[in-house]
């Protein structure tokens, strides 16, 4: 039986090893400047049309953000996060973690002008990379050059997000193994969460810390008793529509709080506890809110250039989508 399983722990690991060089081995195909002779203004136009939107609602930054994220940890970036159901198929969209994605109108903007400079040469996965980009850049937050050249997936299954997309409930071990299948390390984890320093969530994300977190009516003892106080205010137990904001203060700014947060035990989520349960996260979360968050904007800028690559399309695989949310 123990020999049974070794095999089949082999096995598994092997799998995830081939699988991780076909998706490096895909990432090969993006580069600086795709578009330079395609469609030259491309990136600009890109930019302008995403600070229409963000000059006037610099809150969409967060949702923007979080959308590339829940786009490449779900069959990688290849744009599947933006497509509708159809009448025989749920899509992503429609799962229960993706039901508060905002932002898909700036996505459609952006990518109709985009068409109407070059007509069937951007696609939808580059074109979020690069408004996931520039919507943190616009808010004070780093700029990181995105390699282009994804396509466009024409799959997108409800039933493959939850498998795939961390949990805000998640425990450190889970969230080792969802980083480490796609390739990402334990300090991308570390510091992609920091993400959370912009952006709001619902109470039902995390209202089980606050009330019943082992159904016997307790709250998380991972968590500062103050801040339970403070946040039961907030959220009554079945609230789900109450947002409350996931860096208090400051969660319009792009910036290093998060981590001085999570160190106080004040992270809002499961997850953002689970950092200071792995010596190498831990260390990471204390070295930023120790120093201002020293190398945090160089961290995020390259984790995000590293996560933009997982599982991408490239060449002749997939497509150029006319219209983000249906296949051509």
């Amino acid at each position: 039986m123990a020999a049974g399983q070794k095999l089949l722990s082999f096995l598994l690991f092997q799998l995830i090893l081939v699988l991780l060089v076909l998706d490096l081995s895909n990432a090969e195909g993006l580069k600086l400047g795709y578009y330079y002779k395609t469609c030259p203004k491309a990136e600009s136009i890109i930019r302008k049309t995403t600070y229409r939107f963000i000059s006037r609602a610099p809150t969409l930054a967060a949702p923007l953000l979080r959308m590339h994220f829940h786009d490449c940890f779900v069959r990688g970036c290849d744009g599947s996060v933006l497509l509708n159901s159809t009448k025989n198929s749920q899509s992503e969209k429609a799962a229960v973690p993706n039901l508060s994605l905002q932002g898909f109108h700036v996505i459609d903007a952006v990518k109709s002008a985009v068409e109407e400079a070059c007509p069937g040469v951007v696609s939808c996965a580059d074109t979020l990379a690069l408004v996931a980009r520039d919507s943190v850049s616009m808010i004070y937050g780093p700029f990181w050059e995105v390699p282009l050249g994804r396509r466009d997936g024409r799959v997108s299954l409800l039933n493959e997000v939850f498998a795939n997309l961390p949990s805000p409930f998640a425990n450190i071990t889970t969230l080792k193994q969802m980083f480490a299948v796609k390739g990402l390390s334990l300090k991308d984890l570390a510091v992609l969460s920091g993400g959370h320093t912009i952006g709001t969530s619902h109470c039902n994300a995390f209202t089980n810390r606050l009330y019943n977190f082992t159904g016997k009516g307790d709250t998380d003892p991972s968590m500062d008793p103050n801040y339970i106080v403070k946040l039961k205010k907030k959220c009554k137990p079945a609230d789900t529509t109450t947002l409350v904001e996931m860096d208090p203060g400051s969660f319009k700014n792009f910036d290093e709080d998060y981590f001085t947060l999570v160190a106080k035990r004040r992270g809002l989520f499961q997850s953002d506890a689970a950092l200071l349960n792995d010596k190498e996260t831990k260390a990471y979360v204390i070295l930023q809110s120790s120093t201002h968050g020293s190398t945090f904007g160089k961290d995020f800028a390259e984790s995000m250039v590293k996560m933009g690559k997982v599982g991408v399309l490239t060449g002749h695989q997939g497509e150029i989508r006319k219209h983000c949310a249906v296949v051509n």
